[in-house]
């Protein structure tokens, strides 16, 4: 492998287990074993590091979201396929939660080149539904329970109320 996608996988571990804030430099270039002057190569810094890590999040979340819900053809299951996503997703990562929330409540709100792949990814996912529903208002009311039922999860480490949230999405797209 080489050292940027060493870098990659070992922040991925550990700005889980961490945080942002809590994980350092040096710890990641002990961590991926990589020499400092190869790891400023890759990155120049912390914050350029992160929004590596948030695109190639991104790039994979969105891939195994539409590879999970691939064989679904019409727009009620799809829907409801993407909320089984998550629950496939926490049994994965142990309830990890959202990468990019959990950054989000690390960073200084001033720092744009982080909030600004955030904010992409939550437009995208918002696209995402808008695309397969169609109707703006129900596809931000799908949205917004999705982006709850991650909190929740994370939060409560279950599965329960997406759960719930999938009955609510069956009596919205009758």
């Amino acid at each position: 492998m080489l050292p940027k996608e060493r870098i990659l996988d070992t922040v991925s571990v550990l700005f889980h287990k961490q945080g942002y804030n809590a994980t350092g430099i040096n710890q990641i270039i002990e961590a991926a074993k990589v020499a400092k002057a190869s790891f400023y190569q890759h990155f120049k810094s912390k914050e350029d590091l992160c929004v590596a890590f948030l695109n190639e999040r991104h790039s994979f979340w969105f891939n195994a979201l539409e590879n999970f819900t691939l064989t679904q053809k019409d727009t009620k299951s799809k829907v409801l396929a993407s909320f089984d996503f998550l629950i496939d997703m926490n049994q994965k990562e142990n309830f990890r939660g959202c990468s990019f929330l959990n950054i989000l409540s690390e960073i200084p709100s001033d720092n744009v080149k982080i909030l600004n792949v955030i904010q992409s990814h939550k437009t995208d996912l918002r696209h995402y539904f808008k695309a397969i529903l169609g109707d703006n208002l129900i596809a931000d009311h799908t949205y917004l329970l999705f982006e709850s039922c991650i909190i929740e999860s994370q939060l409560f480490k279950s599965n329960q109320l997406i759960e719930q949230s999938k009955k609510i999405i069956q009596t919205l797209i009758s």
